[in-house]
């Protein structure tokens, strides 16, 4: 099957409620998108976690990650789970059902451990023996910024990174140099400035980008209208939009 027009969403977040594969679905189809990877959603507010991205803190919440996978279950394939992790716990139980997941998160800005941490890992090692990418947005607090995935990066080189919103801030040219030499580490676009993702493309190469929403915190048509704003060629807007995550994934190119 052609992949021509199609839409990977490699990092989206499903909400609780009991209709969020629906409202999901929904939503996906009304602005073209074909498949997505979810992560359990509604861990933290959104003012807790900004507090922590600023002022420090941590949260010790365990996401649903169950649940995430028995609803992708509901989605005729088009929904992927991705596990969150959380460091406060080994990864044994992460381990154990890996084979359920499509990659690992994990979030600084949510459980407030360190990059660095010994505690972080064996949750890559977990990840690399899983064939799992592994999705992290760095924030601006020692330990967890993209020097710190970086050198995770240079440590596991058998396992591909995933530096969330191509950075901290939005307009974050800083870590898009820091990882251009890794060639594990790709670059996902949710978030980030127009200018961002079209320096990432630029200097990762469109082989190392991926096309995400962050949905529901950003509108699905935005993050499309962003990346046809690159002005993309053809075949670097479907590396971008359905080959990357394709491949990293396992898929192949269906």
């Amino acid at each position: 099957m052609s992949s021509e027009g199609r839409v990977w969403d490699f990092h989206a977040r499903l909400m609780p409620g009991p209709d969020a594969v629906e409202r999901q679905l929904a939503a996906m189809d009304a602005a073209g998108i074909t498949r997505s990877v979810v992560v359990a959603g509604g861990v933290i507010s959104l003012d807790r976690m900004a507090e922590q991205i600023i002022s420090g803190g941590h949260m010790e919440v365990e996401p649903d990650n169950e649940r995430v996978r028995q609803l992708c279950e509901a989605s005729d394939g088009r929904l992927r789970p991705c596990w969150f992790g959380n460091p406060h716990r080994g990864p044994k139980e992460y381990r154990a059902v890996a084979a359920g997941y499509a990659g690992l998160e994990l979030a600084p800005a949510v459980h407030g451990v360190r990059l660095d941490d010994p505690r972080t890992r064996p949750w890559i090692e977990a990840a690399g023996e899983a064939g799992h990418s592994v999705y992290v947005v760095p924030i601006g607090r020692p330990g967890c910024g993209t020097a710190d995935l970086a050198t995770l990066a240079e440590c596991f080189p058998e396992v591909v990174f995933v530096l969330g919103h191509c950075g901290f801030i939005g307009i974050d040219a800083h870590a898009v140099n820091t990882v251009a030499p890794l060639k594990n580490v790709y670059a996902e676009t949710s978030g980030t400035y127009t200018i961002i993702a079209r320096i990432a493309a630029e200097r990762l190469g469109a082989e190392r980008l991926l096309f995400g929403s962050d949905y529901p915190a950003q509108a699905y048509e935005v993050e499309i209208a962003k990346l046809r704003a690159l002005r993309l060629t053809p075949t670097e807007q479907q590396q971008v939009m359905w080959g990357n995550a394709s491949r990293i994934l396992g898929e192949g190119a269906i």
